[in-house]
């Protein structure tokens, strides 16, 4: 029974994180939020789970149209990783496959292939389990690694928006796994860790899931993500 159950956990998908920086007032960006889309829905990758975020930046917020989706954060959160994946390049659409690889978010085939890269690395084990209004969130199985953040989103599916200005003006955008807030929750740094966080949730947000994940804080690579359903 235990080599079963081995073999069986062996043969898992493994959950991998995909960030998409997106803009609604980016013409180039609906692609992109489309494969992340499908990426999400299909899940076409053999031996990955796709765990993904759209994270809509700001910096297009003065070109026309303010996206409702955006936030600094975002911004600032692709512009740590052009400091150390991207050779300091930051764009829309960009996606960001565990943490390591930035590949055109509208590329389809780079994306999968990213994702399958990525499944196929040493990795831990997330599991995120509701208790009362809180979630908790239970690591184990990390292999060695340096010192890495928890952290804690809260995702909306399903959302549409009619643009008025800007490069998209007059089309009805729609949109998959939106952060609509991401903290850090804690650290972990060694094989196991067990962490509670209350989210915080606004009325306005309709069935929002959750997504954690564990990031190395000097390499930025990704080393598990869990997603809970509404």
């Amino acid at each position: 029974m235990p080599l079963l159950i081995a073999a069986l956990l062996a043969a898992s998908p493994v959950p991998v994180l995909v960030e998409l920086f997106t803009s609604e007032g980016c013409s180039s960006c609906p692609p992109a939020d489309a494969v992340l889309a499908r990426l999400v829905r299909a899940q076409p990758v053999p031996g990955a789970t796709v765990v993904g975020l759209s994270e809509h930046v700001d910096y297009w917020n003065s070109l026309g149209w303010k996206d409702p989706f955006s936030d600094a954060l975002f911004t600032d959160r692709q512009q740590d990783y052009a400091s150390v994946i991207a050779r300091g390049r930051v764009y829309t659409p960009q996606m960001v496959v565990g943490g390591s690889v930035d590949v055109l978010g509208s590329d389809e085939r780079a994306a999968r292939s990213a994702v399958a890269r990525a499944a196929a690395e040493p990795h831990g084990t997330l599991r995120l389990e509701r208790r009362g209004k809180g979630v908790h969130v239970a690591g184990q199985d990390f292999p060695a690694h340096a010192d890495a953040h928890v952290l804690f989103a809260v995702v909306e599916d399903g959302l549409s928006n009619r643009v008025l200005r800007g490069e998209n003006q007059g089309r009805t955008l729609t949109h998959e796994a939106v952060v609509r807030s991401l903290q850090r929750i804690g650290l972990a740094s060694g094989p196991s860790f067990e962490l509670d966080v209350q989210p915080t949730l606004e009325a306005s947000w309709k069935a929002p899931r959750f997504v954690a994940f564990v990031q190395e804080l000097k390499s930025r690579k990704v080393l598990a993500a869990a997603e809970l359903g509404p």
